[in-house]
């Protein structure tokens, strides 16, 4: 029978995206009392989630950027040596694990993975679609959820923002006193996780010198540019060349 395993060998070269998505949330998490259109107790989870995968599971991905339920990680290395389904399960399992036991939510969840194979160039690219999503994502949270909490049914509110495009969504929400540009920048740009090397200045007694060592830590950014921009593209090439932080 190990013939009919016949996915088993198929491999990826890196580097490659793996992007994960929570699995029917909406549904699954609308019984704890989030708040609408974000909530800090969701969103920190799945950081959290994030940054215990960088201490724990094993794997070195280069960064994580996040946005809503959906994260996407960047490897370089040769994980698993490159076997997809081995990427496609650990991965999506290990951070449906850990949102598990940060969020305790009542009723199980899940995650989905795809893994994108992409050229160092195609990096940038990636994370400003990715990052465009996340822009529409935000404007179309707030406009929904506005219009929910004015009494409009669920279905009546997708309907009238179906053909709306983000200018009409802006407006609509600046009408009602809410400057979507003003947001938290988390919201409308998202999140990025990555490892960084600091420098540690230290003392040897025995020498009675300073001594310095370098050491890897998780970096939570919440307040990154637009990846679209000249300082966003800055931001991605400097995180793409290893350095030391002081």
């Amino acid at each position: 029978m190990k013939r009919r395993e016949i996915y088993s060998d198929l491999r990826c070269v890196p580097p490659v995206i793996v992007r994960i998505d929570g699995r029917n949330f909406k549904n699954a998490l609308s019984r704890m009392g989030f708040e609408k259109p974000y909530d800090k107790r969701f969103t920190s989870a799945i950081v959290d989630s994030i940054e215990c995968f960088f201490k724990k599971s094993g794997l070195s991905p280069v960064f994580a950027y996040t946005f809503s339920d959906e994260i996407s990680f960047l490897f370089r290395d040769n994980a698993f040596e490159s076997r997809i389904e081995k990427i496609d399960s650990i991965v999506p399992s290990f951070i449906s694990s850990a949102f598990t036991m940060f969020l305790k939510p009542e009723e199980p969840i899940s995650f989905d993975a795809r893994v994108i194979p992409l050229h160092e160039e195609d990096i940038q690219e990636y994370l400003v679609w990715r990052q465009d999503e996340a822009w529409r994502n935000c404007i179309n949270s707030y406009a929904y959820y506005t219009l929910l909490s004015e009494g409009m049914e669920e279905k009546e509110a997708a309907m009238h923002l179906k053909k709306k495009k983000s200018p009409d969504m802006h407006e609509l929400l600046f009408e009602r006193g809410i400057n979507i540009s003003k947001v938290p920048a988390w919201q409308r740009r998202g999140i990025m996780v990555l490892r960084k090397e600091i420098e540690i200045e230290g003392f040897n007694p025995h020498l009675t010198v300073k001594t310095t060592s370098t050491r890897t830590k998780v970096f939570i950014d919440r307040n990154i540019p637009l990846f679209s921009s000249e300082e966003g593209e800055a931001f991605i090439q400097k995180i793409l060349t290893p350095h030391v932080s002081e």
